[in-house]
């Protein structure tokens, strides 16, 4: 497939949302035809409205929590399609197998299945796009959600304000796996995004990439910020960027002068309680700690060649 034949189109998504973004960088960049199943959720709802389709690859839909399974099937059956003279042998025209789903399908719903495809090593690229919640529902919290996050199952209130536990590391799972590579991208870094893509396509076995995706509508931000707002995450370290290439960590970007974290989260409603709360300080003092904690983990995996 030409890199000039289009691969994905406009889908009905909230203005200002990420999500065809993530489609388009993870599908133009590689030449090799695709094969994609994707979880229910946004992407999915957004972009299969019957009678249209902003796919134009094979696709198939899949659950909630049986992407890494649906990828699994498809990558097993196209090698034994191979084997036995069904289809062509190219090399340079090997599918590439790509499975998306949201945080909701991926951290939760579905960790179960996309396990065991990591540990079965099949063939194939995850992309996860975390908006931090069910934004499909409504804005549940997920186990994306960050620490003090006001969703509907969090709601802000007299005896709480926001989400009061941390958000899984869901990185650290996947390393746990041992697969060759694994990263974290950002929309608001998109050359860093699409090399992290075309790495994995070139990686044998299962690779996995954690892109963070601004939810204007959930979130509660003007649609025009959030490329701007992905950038923020990066530079507070809320969202580092890195790679696990063969178990070893490589940072690729490192702040010159790191904003504080408060930068981030008043660009946001989510979060406008914890500036109104009378516990302000103490508030933020601990999300930033815990931001910096993870930063001075990654850092130190970096630095020592360390595992998890």
């Amino acid at each position: 497939m030409s890199k000039n034949k289009k691969k994905f189109s406009t889908s009905t998504t909230c203005a200002g949302c990420p999500i065809g973004l993530v489609a388009s960088t993870v599908l133009n960049a590689t030449d090799n035809p695709i094969a994609v199943t994707n979880a229910t959720g946004c992407m999915e709802v957004t972009t299969t409205i019957y009678p249209n389709t902003s796919w134009k690859v094979p696709y198939i839909h899949s659950v909630f929590a049986n992407a890494g399974a649906t990828i699994s099937g498809m990558e097993t059956a196209y090698k034994a399609l191979k084997k036995r003279n069904k289809i062509s042998n190219n090399k340079r025209k090997e599918v590439k197998f790509v499975a998306f789903g949201g945080d909701g399908g991926t951290y939760d719903i579905g960790l179960q299945s996309l396990s065991g495809a990591l540990e079965r090593r099949h063939n194939f690229l995850y992309v996860c796009y975390d908006n931090g919640a069910y934004m499909n529902t409504g804005n549940q919290r997920s186990g994306a959600t960050p620490y003090g996050a006001s969703t509907e199952t969090t709601p802000i209130g007299k005896e709480s304000f926001g989400k009061d536990v941390k958000r899984k590391d869901l990185m650290a799972i996947v390393a746990a796996h041992q697969i060759k590579y694994a990263a974290t991208a950002n929309i608001g870094f998109l050359d860093d995004f699409k090399t992290k893509v075309e790495k994995a396509f070139d990686t044998k076995g299962p690779s996995f990439i954690l892109v963070f995706s601004p939810c204007p509508n959930q979130w509660k931000f003007q649609a025009h910020k959030t490329i701007d707002i992905g950038r923020l995450a990066t530079e507070t370290n809320f969202w580092p960027l890195y790679e696990i290439i063969n178990g070893e960590y490589e940072i690729n970007y490192k702040p010159q002068s790191r904003k504080k974290i408060e930068e981030f989260l008043g660009t946001q409603g989510r979060f406008k309680h914890i500036f109104q709360h009378k516990n302000k300080k103490q508030i933020i003092f601990d999300i930033q700690e815990k931001v910096d904690e993870n930063w001075e983990r990654v850092k130190y995996l970096e630095e020592t060649g360390a595992s998890i």
